[in-house]
């Protein structure tokens, strides 16, 4: 039995008002090579197929065409709800997609049951038996007191879900020892685990509740699929409890490490080997940082013959003063070279140093320009401010000072 584990697609994810449609449908033709070259059986998509609880047509379109592929593979496809996605519209294609040997498991049910999968081979024989878990809404588990600290909701939250956990695992149990089946048994998860690394772009889900969740209190399953978080890792130093992480960068910051799908592959109920698969980079991305000389001499490697996709730039400035058109500059700097620059960000010093100098200043020695002038500079030392919103702005201000100084003179 070979089961492939991925997780947090995103599809419909608009990156810096860039879509993201042509890398994901190059990743799911890229994946369904993998199934049809590995021989795999069941794919686990463990939470956050979508981007958001109302995704674009065009990735509603991508995931039913690829849960049409799949079953022309002979292999299963087991969609998991993530914090993203919506439970309504997930579960409104659950039945059809049924007949196309897809199981979809929104959220937490009431009969534990629903929640125990039976996964099989392409030769259609009983290869696994799956505890389906997907993100755990703390409605769905338990019952909120009035008077509760926060540490008592957390404590209640992430005792509920080892109970959940266990519940399940115990009924996947008993129908291996009630069939006498010698097959391994599977666990998924879509939550935040102890002691793993985060990105930019991933979210909070039990916020105000549960920090993370305790690997102890996952069942002894042979292999356990988690989602949420986007860089792929080993939880807790166990090699069977993994992140498969993203497939696509979701930030700038998550291009430090590389993505990939996990192949994991059973005998006998015996896991053999697990086997992460690196998955390719299909939109030229780059962080460039320095001073502006410093990014001019980076720069000059994209300045060549325009050769596939333009590269997506992030580009963090370190400066000691502040460039009111640093925004020009950079495009005058990039306007020769293969790139899109998405997204632009001064060093941190510079606000830092920004707010010493200010305090070190009387209101005295500044006119009300100076001020405005100097709070704008703060504002825009992490996140670059285009020109038009500097320009909005300015005239705006210009327009509060002249009424006011009106008002004096009238006064």
């Amino acid at each position: 039995m070979k089961i492939l584990h991925t997780s947090d697609w995103h599809l419909g994810q608009s990156f810096l008002t860039k879509s993201r449609k042509d890398e994901h449908q190059a990743f799911l033709n890229w994946l369904l090579e993998q199934v049809n070259s590995h021989m795999i059986d069941a794919i686990i998509v463990a939470g956050d197929i979508f981007d958001t609880g109302t995704p674009p047509s065009y990735a509603r379109e991508m995931y039913n065409r690829f849960v049409v592929a799949m079953e022309q593979l002979s292999c299963t496809l087991i969609v998991l709800g993530g914090n993203h996605d919506s439970v309504s519209m997930l579960n409104e294609s659950k039945t059809l997609l049924a007949c196309l040997n897809t199981h979809v498991v929104a959220n937490t049910a009431d009969d534990i049951n629903e929640q125990v999968l039976v996964l099989n081979t392409r030769q259609g024989k009983v290869g696994a038996v799956l505890c389906a878990v997907p993100f755990i809404r703390a409605r769905d588990i338990i019952i909120s007191h009035a008077g509760e600290s926060g540490i008592e909701k957390r404590q209640v939250l992430g005792e509920a879900i080892e109970q959940h956990y266990a519940s399940i695992y115990e009924a996947a149990l008993r129908l291996r020892k009630d069939k006498q089946w010698n097959v391994p048994i599977i666990a998924t998860g879509h939550l935040t685990a102890l002691g793993v690394s985060q990105s930019e772009s991933v979210r909070d889900i039990y916020i105000g509740s549960l920090d993370g969740f305790s690997a102890e209190g996952f069942p002894p399953a042979d292999y356990i699929a988690l989602g949420h978080i986007h860089r792929p890792q080993i939880v807790a130093k166990a090699e069977h409890i993994r992140y498969s992480g993203s497939p696509i960068p979701l930030s700038f910051d998550e291009l430090k490490y590389k993505k990939q799908i996990i192949v994991v592959e059973f005998n006998c109920g015996v896991r053999q080997r697990i086997m992460p698969i690196e998955v390719p980079l299909f939109q030229p991305m780059a962080i460039l940082k320095g001073s502006l000389e410093e990014i001019e001499v980076q720069l000059a490697q994209y300045n060549v013959e325009p050769i596939g996709l333009p590269t997506w730039l992030f580009i963090e400035v370190h400066m000691q003063d502040y460039f009111s058109d640093l925004q020009q500059r950079i495009q005058k700097m990039t306007q020769d070279c293969h790139v899109e620059v998405l997204r632009i960000k001064r060093a941190r010093g510079t606000q830092q140093q920004g707010i010493v100098q200010v305090a070190k200043e009387t209101l005295a020695e500044l006119t009300p320009f100076d001020v405005f002038n100097k709070r704008l500079a703060i504002e825009n030392a992490n996140e670059e401010i285009s020109q038009a919103q500097v320009e909005r702005m300015t005239l705006q201000f210009q327009h509060i000072v002249s009424e006011i100084a009106d008002l004096e003179v009238s006064e």
